[in-house]
C-alpha cells in the first residue's frame, strides 16, 4: 500500500469480490447498522478492530485514538459512546489496547517540545503512571511498559463506568457490559483483563444521582 491510487484499486477489487459472492450484500448493508459492540481502540495501524476479531462490516461500531483512552472532556469519544448506547443499543463496550503501544511508551518519557498537542493527550496516561509508580518501580523496563499498558486499559474501563452515559443506561434497563482487552502484536491473541456490568460497585464520588 504505497499510494492512494493503490488503495482505491484495492477498494474496487474488494467491492467486486463481495458482490460476486453476494449480489445483495451492499444493498442490505446500506439499510441500517445494528452492531452489538462498541470498540474503543488505539489508532495504531497494526490493530484494526474488525480484522483482529474477524468481524464483518456492520458488526462493530468503532472509535479509535492514541492509546485507546476514554477522557471525560473528549466530546468526540463521549458522542460516540452516547450514540452507541442510546441509539444503537450496543450490548458490549470493549476498550482494546495492545502491547507495544507507542502512546503509552511516549507517556512514560519526558515530554517532547515538538509534540505540544500530543503531550496534552498523553498527560492522562502519565497520571495513571503516577498513581501506580510504586508497583512499577520494581519491574524491568519491558515489563514496566507492558504493565502500564494493562493499567491504562483498566483505567479506561473504570472511566467508562464513571460516565453519566453508562450509569444512566445501567439505571434505566439498558445494561451494556464493559470489557478491557489487550492485544498481543507478537501473536495476534487478545486477552481479557477486566469485565464490568451493571452490578459493578462504583465509588460514591463517581456516582450520579437521579
Amino acid at each position: 500500500m504505497h499510494t492512494p491510487s493503490k488503495l482505491l484499486l484495492e477498494n474496487r477489487a474488494w467491492s467486486q469480490d463481495m458482490v460476486a459472492k453476494d449480489p445483495g450484500y451492499f444493498i442490505e448493508l446500506a439499510k441500517e447498522q445494528r452492531p452489538d459492540f462498541l470498540w474503543i481502540g488505539c489508532s495504531d495501524s497494526r490493530v484494526p478492530a474488525e480484522t483482529v476479531v474477524n468481524a464483518q462490516p456492520g458488526e462493530i461500531f468503532v472509535h479509535r485514538n492514541i492509546a485507546n483512552q476514554v477522557i471525560t472532556t473528549d466530546f468526540n469519544c463521549l458522542s460516540v459512546l452516547q450514540y452507541a448506547i442510546a441509539v444503537l443499543k450496543v450490548k458490549h463496550i470493549v476498550v482494546c489496547g495492545h502491547y507495544g503501544c507507542g502512546g503509552v511508551k511516549a507517556a512514560m518519557q519526558p515530554q517532547r517540545g515538538d509534540l505540544t498537542i500530543t503531550n496534552k493527550w498523553l498527560m492522562h496516561i502519565k497520571d495513571v503512571y503516577r498513581l501506580h509508580q510504586d508497583e512499577l518501580a520494581y519491574l524491568s523496563e519491558d515489563k514496566k511498559v507492558d504493565r502500564m499498558i494493562e493499567l491504562n486499559i483498566l483505567e479506561q474501563v473504570h472511566r467508562l463506568s464513571h460516565t453519566s452515559i453508562v450509569q444512566t443506561a445501567w439505571k434505566h434497563g439498558h445494561q451494556p457490559t464493559l470489557h478491557g482487552w489487550v492485544y498481543g502484536l507478537n501473536d495476534g491473541i487478545i486477552e481479557q483483563l477486566i469485565e464490568l456490568d451493571h452490578t459493578a460497585e462504583i465509588p460514591p464520588i463517581y456516582r450520579y444521582g437521579a
